[in-house]
């Protein structure tokens, strides 16, 4: 047995026996490494580098420490593993492997449970239990290396912990750092670990034997997903093709993949009852169908439950073939273990990762397609110890659509814990391995200064608590303030609820309280301990009682205006205050018409299982939602009275006055909300200001046109300054109806507040407030630019027609010399725009002998005139009278002179006189 007291404690030929991973021993000596070097490995899956790496970097540690026998032992090695089940399993494998007991050599520290001792080389840690570390020692006391394991499945505690460790790296000459992967791009990553392409870090690699592996296709007939998630005939596939590969291979295990761990437990489920009742056909299992084991694999799996899956099986046990398994396991089987004896693999294709939807402020987890590098890493599994074969659920054509990877969950999930992190660690942000993306990176932001977590640019020491305690940011908060409300002991227990790996019974927190009371979960009484001793520490020291300005519930108890007593055992009434004050933004209040959706106080909408026995209550106050497609579904949840609501969130009550207009009317509303929810609404008469805003937003909304309903004169008014606009530019004034409605409050602002008195809007004299745009001097000459009227020569005086300004339309530049444009600001008008011609509509008769078209604002544009008959119905349209009379006035005469024989109609139209009326009339 070896001596942990001796610094060289592992037999490195021992623990690397049989594995491929053993060539890294040599290869790291022969590298000539540093002694305390930072390391890439890269190494296919079932090649043992987690086994051997972590010995091999002890040893190498020792080797290089200072001092001689008898000084001080190096210090400890850290090793990162993504779940709790893989940290146990492989301090398990390598204290086999030295032939020591579990704690003394090897051990391992994952949530709830912790096996070391002083003497401990090797710890196995999850990530996020390194990260607590971090931050609660910064400088790792009394550790020599971090080695941080399946880095390619870029979690983001992972990610974090890299650029921790990267960092500290530079302040610590005596800290080695090594990061490990199945599948990382290594070259990329020895780089950001060493200082740049031009000084990587060392770089180990090691090949895997490859064995056989056989892909066949198993399509669903139907799409696995629906609005709600997996749908059930999917499932009954999944179990179906997982008893099929029983059937069709006579030996090795199955390993199924499900994307959660419903998912599993129904699968798992359809799996017994089919090989029980003998298969497909009936026949296809036979005797054999009882000696095979159906087990469920995910997080929530009981530590002796996961320990004895991943045991290695004796085959002489129980006689040849009395062992053989069909494991359903979520993805914490998909790179990290290895289950022995697994040669065959069922794929379902899906996957459940984390989701941050940034528009409607929430984040769950979503289950989506998987991508083709988690398909690979899979299907490898069957192939890891022999030859293999895999069945995936989908067409070949399917694969081939799927994305190449995995997205990294600091590109897709809720970043309010990292941003914390992050703050109270104080390094530098560029070392992580890509940027926090901005909009999640702002919303998390806004979420710790309402957690009371930051302020400015400092963590408050309300933050530092909430990043010490062992659960999301949201619990932490919520146990802080829950045992200023009710007690440590009360408030502790609700949050091991609420932190539980359980799920809760149709979405009920209060059935899961009680499950978990009545089964004596150990796990559930470790948290409950574990939070109240964290509640009674930060009560004493006082560290968690700062709310700030939020006007969260913990203000509330400092001012004693309520302090929940009833007793020492936890209520469904307390549970819910608990779980409100952890998530005050999640409180939400049943829809009118519906028993199971809610609005929250996010402003977004939830519905409840269909099984849920909390449908119909009129609050909620929400743990966890989960995204399935578009729509959001409430997993855990306890029913809450509205006292309780306007307590939990009383930093989101506001009561806010808002007016509309419409119809000539002002019409304002007092309203008091909790966030987005309406608690009550009251008419009330709207003030002068509250009703200027309102016909301000209506303007905005609508434009000034349709709320102010201008007369024809103003619209007359407004074409003519428009035209003006566009042959002269400045100083005409701008009068497209954009620029008038968004400058109202200029040029009519008594508008707003003579509507607001009750003045009707078409009786608002908005021609003398459009006149009061017209520059001085030019002013004088607007009726010589843009007459009203034309005299024709019939001696009547004919209305012109200007074009909606809104309708000349911006044309392209047309290249003249920009020092003539700005030399003539008028011709650059007149290129920049397409004007169209005012319209001058008279009858024929009534233009006899006039051959020119008459042009206005000083003969830069040519009237359109419109000809008309007796009747005033259209003849011509021209700009041009000589070329009509010329041309087409015989036409016209020959086609209308019988139909309005009173009416003159010369053949020298050019030398008879103008007429207004008939041939008898001689007007």
């Amino acid at each position: 047995m070896p001596d942990p007291h001796d610094p060289h404690t592992f037999d490195l030929a021992r623990v690397g026996a049989g594995l491929p991973a053993a060539a890294l021993i040599e290869e790291l000596s022969l590298v000539e490494a540093a002694p305390f070097p930072r390391v890439v490995v890269e190494a296919p899956p079932g090649t043992g580098k987690t086994t051997v790496v972590p010995p091999m970097i002890a040893e190498h540690v020792a080797w290089f420490s200072e001092g001689s026998a008898g000084a001080e032992l190096p210090g400890r090695i850290i090793v990162t593993q993504p779940r709790r089940m893989a940290a146990r399993a492989a301090a398990r494998r390598l204290a086999s492997l030295t032939g020591t007991r579990l704690g003394e050599v090897v051990g391992f520290t994952v949530r709830r449970e912790s096996r070391t001792t002083t003497a401990t080389r090797i710890e196995f840690v999850t990530t996020g239990v390194l990260l607590s570390r971090l931050l609660r020692d910064p400088e790792l006391t009394g550790v020599a290396a971090v080695i941080l394991d399946e880095v390619h499945e870029r979690q983001l505690d992972t990610d974090l912990a890299f650029a921790m460790c990267r960092e500290l790296a530079d302040l610590r000459e005596d800290l080695a750092v090594v990061i490990m992967s199945a599948t990382l791009d290594a070259r990329l990553w020895a780089a950001r670990l060493g200082d740049g392409p031009q000084a990587p870090a060392t770089l180990l690699s090691v090949a895997a034997e490859t064995h056989p592996l056989e892909i066949r296709w198993a399509p669903a007939k139907e799409r696995p997903l629906d609005a709600r998630g997996v749908t059930w005939d999917f499932l009954d596939h999944l179990a179906a093709t997982t008893v099929r590969a029983v059937e069709e291979n006579a030996t090795g295990d199955v390993l199924a993949f499900a994307p959660g761990a419903r998912e599993v437990d129904e699968v798992a489920s359809r799996v017994r009852r089919r090989v029980e009742s003998g298969g497909r056909s009936g026949a296809g299992l036979g005797s054999d169908s009882a000696a095979i084991e159906v087990h469920t694999l995910t997080g929530r799996t009981p530590a002796k439950e996961q320990d004895a899956i991943l045991r290695p099986i004796d085959p002489g046990s129980a006689g040849v073939g009395r062992n053989r398994r069909v494991i359903v396991s979520t993805s914490v089987a998909e790179s990290a273990l290895t289950i022995h004896g697994v040669r065959i693999v069922v794929d379902s294709g899906l996957s459940r990762g984390p989701r941050l939807d940034t528009r409607r402020r929430m984040s769950g987890l979503v289950t989506m397609r998987e991508s083709k590098a988690s398909g690979t890493q899979r299907s490898g599994r069957a192939a890891r110890q022999g030859p293999g074969v895999a069945y995936r659920c989908m067409s070949e054509s399917d694969w081939a659509s799927l994305p190449e990877h995995t997205p990294p969950e600091i590109a897709t999930s809720d970043l309010t814990s990292a941003v914390l992190a992050l703050a109270v660690w104080g390094g530098d942000e560029d070392l992580l391995p890509e940027p926090l993306p901005a909009g999640p990176k702002r919303q998390a932001i806004d979420n710790l200064v309402a957690l009371g977590a930051v302020e400015a640019d400092h963590v408050t020491q309300t933050g530092r608590a909430i990043a010490a305690i062992p659960a999301s940011v949201w619990s932490a908060r919520g146990l802080l303030d829950g045992a200023a409300l009710l007690d440590p002991a009360r408030a502790a227990e609700a949050i091991a609820v609420i932190e539980s790996d359980q799920r809760a019974p149709g979405a009920d927190l209060s059935a899961l309280l009680r499950h978990l009371r009545r089964s004596k979960d150990t796990r559930f009484a470790q948290d409950r301990r574990r939070f109240a001793s964290i509640a009674r520490e930060f009560a004493s020291s006082g560290d968690g009682g700062d709310t700030g300005d939020d006007g969260r519930a913990g203000g509330i108890a400092d001012r004693g205006e309520l302090t929940r007593v009833s007793g020492t055992s936890l209520t469904p009434e307390d549970l819910g205050l608990v779980t409100a004050l952890s998530y005050p933004l999640q409180i939400a209040r049943l829809r009118s018409a519906s028993d199971s959706e809610y609005l929250l106080a996010s402003g977004t909408a939830a519905s409840l299982p269909r099984d849920s026995s909390l449908q119909g209550s009129p609050w909620l106050a929400i743990a966890e939602v989960g995204l399935a497609g578009s729509r959001a579904i409430i997993r855990s949840a306890v029913s809450i009275d509205v006292d309780t609501a306007e307590l939990a969130g009383a930093g989101l009550l506001h009561t806010v006055e808002t007016a509309t207009f419409e119809s000539g009317r002002v019409r304002a509303v007092r309203r008091s909300r909790l966030g987005g929810i309406e608690l009550t609404s009251t008419p009330i008469q709207a003030g002068p200001e509250l009703a200027r805003r309102a016909i301000a937003a209506s303007v905005r909304e609508r434009g000034a046109r349709e709320v102010l309903r201008p007369s024809e004169a103003f619209e007359s008014l407004r074409a003519r300054l428009g035209l003006l606009r566009a042959i002269y530019g400045g100083p005409w004034p701008e009068v497209t109806w954009e620029h008038l409605s968004a400058t109202l409050d200029q040029w009519c602002p008594d508008a707003p507040d003579r509507i607001a008195k009750g003045s009707d809007p078409a009786r608002v004299d908005l021609v003398s407030a459009l006149r009061g745009l017209l520059p001085w001097p030019e002013a004088v000459r607007l009726d010589e630019l843009v007459p009203t009227h034309i005299e024709v020569p019939s001696g009547s005086h004919v209305r012109l027609e200007y074009s909606d300004p809104d309708l000349i339309e911006p044309r392209a530049a047309t290249g003249a010399d920009d020092e003539s444009r700005a030399d003539d600001e008028s011709a650059a008008a007149s290129q920049r725009t397409e004007i169209p011609s005012p319209i001058l509509a008279v009858k024929l008769q009534e233009c006899f002998g006039w051959t020119d078209v008459p042009r206005i604002c000083d003969g830069r544009v040519p009237v359109t005139m419109h000809l008309l008959s007796p009747a005033r119905r259209p003849l011509a349209v021209t700009t041009d009278l000589a070329s009509f009379w010329a041309n087409a006035y015989a036409h016209v005469r020959a086609e209308n002179r019988g139909r309005y024989p009173k009416h003159p109609w010369p053949e020298d139209p050019l030398n008879a006189p103008a007429a207004r009326g008939t041939k008898r009339s001689g007007r």
